[in-house]
Order: C-alpha cells, then structure tokens, then sequence
C-alpha cells in the first residue's frame, strides 16, 4: 500500500486487523496473562462486537467511548467501533466522576465500553449524562449494566465492514494543554494508515517476528499506534496486562513474553533502570526502545544503553499528527537530538510571524504531513490558530541544525528569557540530572524581588541523599560550571517526587504555582 496514495474507499479494521487475520488466522495477535490471542479470535470479537454495537442502535459518526485498561477486550471495542462505521474514543479508566461526565457530555457517545469500577463512577453521574443509552462492562461485575463479554458470546458475527471513505472522521484522541480538560483533535481514516507506512513499519521495522510491549497505554494515541495497530499491521503480536506501569510489571512481562520493541517515555525508562529488579532483568529480547511524550536526557539515554544494550529512538509526535513525525533511527542516533523527519513528513522551524527562522535558531515548529486532524473538537478558534492550511503549528520551540536534526528546547510556555536572553528548562535539567544526587528535575520561571524571571529547580534526590540547604548551593554550583552562568537555577527547592499526568509529563504548572 502506497501512503501517498491511499484508496478511496478505506476502513481501519479491515487494513489493521481483517486484511491480516484472512492471511494468518491461528497467528498469536495478542498475549495476555496466560491467554494467546489468534488474528483469527480477535477479528471473531470483532464481528460480534460489531453485532452487538448494531444492535444498540449504534449509527455511522456515531461516537463510541472506551473507557478501558490494556485489556484484550479493547481491541475488539476499538475495532469494532470503526468496523460499523463509528467514530472511537479512549481515556483511561479509574477517572474521577467530575471527568467521566466531561467525556460522557463532551463526546455525546450513546455507548460506552469500560470496567466494572469505572461503570461505578459513570452510574454516580448519569443523571447528568443525557446522551449516554448503553454501558458494557468488560471483564465481568457488570451487575445491572450489559456484560461485554456475554454479549458477545451470544452475538452472531456481524462481517460487514462499513464502506467508509478514506477522509471519514474515526477516531478522537485528546491532548491537553496547560489548564482544562482535554480536547479531542478529530482524525480521519487515512491518518493512521498514512503513519505506519512512513514511521511504523519502515523506522521501527515491525515485522511478523515483534512482540510489542508498551508502558503507556492504549488509550494514548502514542501506544495506539506502537502497540496495537502497528504490530498487527505487521502480523506480529503485541503483549497486554491491565496493571499499572510499574517497573516490576514491566520486569514480570519482560521475562515471560520477551517482547522485542518496547514503547516507553523517559520517567519509566528512569524507573526501570532505579529498581531493584534491574540487576535480574534479562533484556536480550529487545532490540528497539522508543521514547517520546518528554524529553529524553542524554544521561538517562547513556545509563540506559550502557545497562541493557537496548539503541532508544527518541522522537517527537501528537494527538493532532497521531503520532511520531521527527525520530532517531536505528544506526542513525544523534544523542541529545530528535533526529531527523519522518519521510513523508517536512517540519520546520518559525518566528512568531511564522517565517522561518535561521539554523541554530529557537523557534515554533511546524509540521505538514498526511495524519494531520481536521480540528479539535468544539475549539473553533484553537483549531484556526493550530491548523493552518497544511501545516500544524505546534506548542514546541525547538532549534534545527544545518545537517537537518531538531533538538527540542520546551514547551512555549515553559520557556524562560532571563537577561533578554532565552532558557531552555531541558537544556538545565539535562545538567542537572548529571549531578549524583538528582533523580529528576523540572525547571520554572518565577519572579525575583524585582519582579523578572528567573530560573527555579525543583529536584528528587536518589537515595541516599538528603536535602539541604548546603546540597542545593552544590546543585546550582554544578549548573554554573557547566553551563553559562545566567542559566543557573537561583533557587533548588526539594520534593519527594515531581507531579505527573496520567501521562507521565511533568506538571509544570503545578510547580510554577
């Protein structure tokens, strides 16, 4: 399939897991806890969940909301939503009621997929949820709500496969700003397929032998994409458990599947290497770590190379692109860099009037490439200041080399200018994890005495360490010898640990207030 020129008529289920499942049916898709998943099984949960989906009444462009852990389960829920023609959505389950209402009201979705304890949290909102007609609980408890799974049992298999074009609205998936709720960028058909034919397949090099293992999960469209719908693309198998990312699930999946392409961002690749079960971990199964979300610390990057021997292809992609269009590539690392674009995709790097600006420059980037989202949903004005023609302007300064490397300064809003000079907080966190006491470190803007900006560390120490007044004076002292002066943090404060989001980004804002 050539991505430049997709045909008209396009489906995801049909290209990600049907297409596939007709060739190699008794072929292991998924591995979960003790179960293995053929193509053949999943794409039957398929066909009944598209069954049962018709049967409730479900209609094209109609939103369908999951609310799930990396369960098997979720495949056929997500599958199946864009097999009868609907439009899917994802969020993590365990939410708070204040959020589940958010997406229930937001996506107007008549049918929700999620777990028993989150059907709790949805029946305390209801009331508020006018649009909401059926819950399936997935995994059993589902008491007065639809069993997912005995639905589906009972269904017969439904194998028509809606005949949507290649520019029909399929998936939502969220990305949040500074403040608020999250917003959907609205993706078509096409966007997903167009991303696997120039970044999945060709620069992680998936192929039928991969078993995918992922720490961020499938309701982020970063492990959407690396551990569901590029392994199958590939006829390979990707490697699921529900429990929360922690480093010695990751140890428990590493040693039973023995996965060969992990999907990671840099605080669990931190973790892994910071837990006792490190010194026991076998890594020879791996031959590829990808890293995205945040920064990626050259000292993390070399901790990490020297201990397992895993190459880490750091990269850079979003909800509104789908997924990574800037990348390392394997014999083709640039240690502190995002390496270069994705082939299919042009980026550059703009002033505030959007030209752009000269290499070695801070500026805005912008991309251009064949998954960019219509628009976010409900944000009209956000939407016009975000995609502009062909191009996605980003919330990201970054630099470009002359030989074509992007190496990523921060967010717009977490850049500093102190002295009428501009600060890159990741240029001064990288710094400051290289001091021996400092497990991580985030880097803000506050106001002096005389109301102007200037750098603050906020630090974890390892253990064995402790806070004090003389250790910060030796951190800031680390920075001032290493870097020029002005970007010294004048104050280091000390935490336990930095705030996160569920999608393991450090919350900066957070940290400002």
């Amino acid at each position: 399939m050539d991505p430049s020129s997709l045909p008209e008529r396009l489906n995801l289920a049909q290209v990600f897991l049907h297409a596939r499942a007709a060739q190699q049916p008794t072929r292991p898709a998924i591995y979960f806890e003790d179960q293995v998943i053929s193509y053949g099984q999943l794409a039957d949960a398929t066909h009944r969940a598209n069954a049962v989906y018709k049967g409730l009444g479900l209609e094209w462009e109609q939103r369908v909301l999951l609310m799930l852990p990396d369960v098997p389960q979720f495949a056929s829920a997500w599958f199946a939503a864009v097999q009868a023609g609907g439009a899917v959505s994802a969020v993590n389950p365990g939410l708070k009621a204040d959020e589940v209402s958010y997406y229930l009201n937001y996506t107007r979705a008549k049918l929700v997929v999620t777990d028993a304890p989150t059907a709790a949290v949805i029946d305390s909102v209801r009331a508020q949820c006018p649009h909401l007609k059926h819950v399936l609980v997935a995994g059993g408890e589902a008491g007065k709500h639809l069993d997912y799974d005995a639905e589906l049992a009972r269904a017969k298999p439904d194998t028509s496969i809606a005949d949507t074009h290649r520019d029909d609205p399929c998936v939502w998936l969220y990305t949040s700003g500074s403040t608020g709720f999250p917003k959907a960028a609205v993706h078509k058909q096409h966007d997903f397929v167009f991303n696997a034919l120039t970044y999945g397949l060709p620069v992680l090099k998936y192929g039928p032998g991969d078993i995918g293992l992922s720490i961020p999960r499938l309701a982020f469209g970063y492990a959407l994409g690396s551990n569901l719908l590029f392994p199958l693309l590939a006829g390979g198998a990707t490697a699921l458990f529900k429990e929360k990312p922690t480093p010695e699930k990751f140890f428990e999946m590493l040693k039973r599947h023995r996965p060969t392409i992990l999907t990671a961002v840099p605080t669990a690749l931190n973790g892994i290497l910071n837990a006792p079960g490190l010194r026991d971990a076998d890594f020879s199964s791996l031959r590829v770590a990808i890293s995205a979300g945040e920064a990626l610390p050259a000292e993390l990057y070399q901790r990490w190379k020297q201990r397992t021997g895993v190459e880490i292809l750091d990269g850079i992609g979003s909800a509104e692109m789908f997924h990574i269009f800037i990348t390392n590539r394997l014999g083709d690392v640039k240690l502190g860099s995002l390496g270069r674009v994705v082939d299919g995709y042009e980026a550059k790097v703009c002033d505030d009037q959007g030209q752009p600006v000269a290499h070695g420059d801070v500026g805005t980037l912008w991309v251009r490439g064949d998954s960019m989202a219509l628009e976010y949903w409900q944000q009209h004005e956000k939407s016009k200041s975000t995609f502009r023609g062909e191009w996605c302007v980003s919330a990201d300064k970054f630099q470009r080399s002359e030989d074509g490397y992007f190496y990523f300064c921060g967010r717009g809003d977490d850049m500093l200018k102190v002295g009428g000079k501009w600060l890159s907080p990741v240029e001064v966190e990288n710094v400051l994890l290289q001091h021996p006491s400092v497990r991580e470190a985030a880097v803000v803007a506050f106001k002096d005495a005389d109301g102007l900006d200037k750098p603050r560390a906020f630090v974890a120490l390892n253990e064995g360490h402790s806070a004090s007044e003389e250790l910060g004076e030796a951190i800031k002292a680390h920075v001032r010898a290493t870097l020029e002066p002005f970007k010294a943090p004048r104050q280091v404060r000390f935490l336990d640990a930095l705030p996160r989001s569920d999608r393991g980004k450090v919350l900066k804002t957070e940290l400002r207030a």
